[in-house]
This record gives C-alpha cells, structure tokens and sequence, in this order.
C-alpha cells in the first residue's frame, strides 16, 4: 500500500495541469466526457485512498476494534501509514464528504428551481424559446422537463436575423445534449477534492466548445459563431448572471487583447477555437489519458485491497491471542 495509496491523491495534479492544453487539442465533446470521467474518477479514487488511510487510524480505537475482533498491536505492528498521515487522512477525508453533501444538497435544490422555473414560464410552441420583455440583453439555457431557451427582447434587438440562430442553436445544443449533467458531476467532483476544480472549470468550457461546434454545423459558418459569441459576450458582462443552474453562451468572459486569444479567458479561446477548423480526432491522446484515469483506478482498488488484507491478518492475531 506505500505507492499503490498515494498515487490516486498525486495524479489529480497531472490532470489540472493538463487540461489546458488537452482542451485545445481534443473534440469538445470527446474532451467534455473525459474530463467529467476524470473528474469524478479520479475523485472517487482519492476518496477510495483516503478512506484506506484512515481506516488503519480508525481502526485503532480500542472499542472499535472490540467490536471488530482485531487487534490494535498487530494495526500498529503493521500499518504501513504513521499514524500523523493517517489522522490527516481523517480530517480531509471528513471535509469531502462535508462538502461533497453540502454542494449536493445545493446543486440538486440549483436544479430543481432551475426545473420549477422552466415549468412556469411561457413557451412558443414552435421554436420552444422564452422571449422575456427586458431591456437587459440576457440569454441562456434552462434545464427541466422539458428544459427552456430563455432571451431577452435586450438580446434580440441587439443581433440580427442571421446571429439569433446562432444563439438559439447554441443554446438548444446544452439542452439536447445534457450538459448541465457534465458540469454538475464535474464540480460535485471538485468540491470533494479541491485539486480537480481546473477539470471541472475544463468540463464548463468544454461544453460550450460542443454547443459552439454544434451551432456552427448547424449554421454552416464558423466566423458568424464566432461573431456572436464575442457579439453576446461583450452585450452581457456588465449584466447579472443567470440562474445557477442555467449555461448561457457568453458564459466566462475575460477582457484581453484579441492577438493573444488562446492565453486569454474561456470567451476569447472559443472565438480562436472557432476562427479555425475544428479539431480532428486524437487517439493517442485519449488513450494516455485513459491510462491516467486507469492508473488512479488500480491503484485505488490495490489500496483498498491492502487494507482489506491488513485487517484480516488482524482479525487473526486476535484469535491466536485467545
């Protein structure tokens, strides 16, 4: 267990420092769901690992291990963690569940008023899109059952005939492919395990690349994504944002200069994104960082194998003492 335990708490690191740059070499949707795999994965993992360091702290306690029939000596004799790492073991394995519920609890009530609200508001029949009459320029995608467009007559007034489609197109794409799904598995991820939020921010950004990717096949014109994009973009960011639950198309937007796009904010990096053909197919890729998310797996499962095997040799120290 010295390696096999440690490997699921290291390799979040390689995987948040990597999702930049994977990100901007993979297909949005291939990227969105690996990197949701990976987040929850390799969050899993962690957990898996933690646990397997705090059991043997745990398992130490006199009257627990009463209960349990093993023996604290033989714990001791050969836990192959100190107890300082597992205490610590403890302590952070109770803050990702603390928060872990927490931000369950709230995402889950995000959506179901996200859900409430989709239900209550009027729809056109025909192209399933909530004009709201305010002078504020807003648009985004509301998840329920079914879910919403919703666009401000601000917003309409402010893009001709051509970008409207776009917009709609854009956010209709969140909608029949479920993104809110991959961001709200991604980030539950990250608030158990602080070193994955640059994946769950990856996964965010990723589903926007997809809706892009979508709104321009069905358009037919990259540069007129691209232009409404930054259209919508620079209409909405002095604006409130929307409902938690909701992905809107401007959704990140970081001022920079236009001649450094791909080292600048989520927005820019879409427009870039798009100003170039779409990004082939990468197996390669993909397979190492399957391989990453395997590794933190096996490694996982070895940890929690060891510790079973430790508490059994336990176990049978106690019935030889007897």
């Amino acid at each position: 267990m010295h390696v096999a335990v440690y490997l699921p708490l290291v390799l979040p690191l390689l995987a948040a420092v990597s999702t930049r740059w994977l990100s901007a070499r993979l297909d949005p949707r291939v990227a969105t769901w690996l990197f949701t795999t990976a987040a929850v994965g390799l969050a899993t993992a962690s957990g898996v690992a933690l646990t397997a360091l705090a059991a043997t702290a745990v398992g130490q306690i006199p009257w627990l291990a009463a209960i349990g029939d093993w023996s604290v000596r033989v714990l001791r004799r050969d836990d192959p963690a100190s107890l300082t790492v597992s205490l610590i073991a403890c302590v952070l394995l109770a803050a990702a569940l603390t928060a872990g519920g927490r931000a369950l609890v709230r995402r889950l009530r995000a959506l179901a008023d996200a859900a409430r609200t989709a239900h209550r508001l009027p729809v056109d029949p025909v192209t399933r899109v909530v004009v709201l009459d305010d002078p504020v320029p807003d648009a985004y995608a509301l998840p329920g059952f079914p879910g919403r467009i919703v666009v401000s007559t601000g917003m309409l007034d402010q893009l001709d005939e051509r970008q409207q489609r776009v917009l709609i197109e854009h956010e209709r794409a969140h909608l029949r492919c479920g993104h809110h799904i991959f961001v709200t598995a991604a980030y539950l991820a990250a608030v158990t395990n602080p070193l994955l939020l640059p994946l769950a921010a990856a996964v965010r950004y990723c589903t926007e690349r997809w809706a892009d990717e979508r709104a321009a096949h069905a358009t037919g014109d990259r540069r007129l994504v691209a232009r409404t994009i930054g259209t919508a973009a620079l209409l909405t960011h002095r604006h409130s944002a929307p409902p938690a639950a909701a992905l809107a198309i401007a959704t990140g937007l970081t001022t920079g200069v236009m001649g450094r796009l791909r080292r600048t904010g989520p927005v820019p990096r879409r427009v870039a994104a798009l100003l170039t053909a779409p990004p082939p197919t990468r197996r390669l890729l993909l397979a190492l960082a399957l391989g990453v998310l395997a590794l933190a797996t096996v490694s996982s499962l070895e940890a929690a194998r060891d510790v079973h095997i430790l508490f059994e040799l336990a176990q049978a120290g106690t019935r030889r003492t007897a």
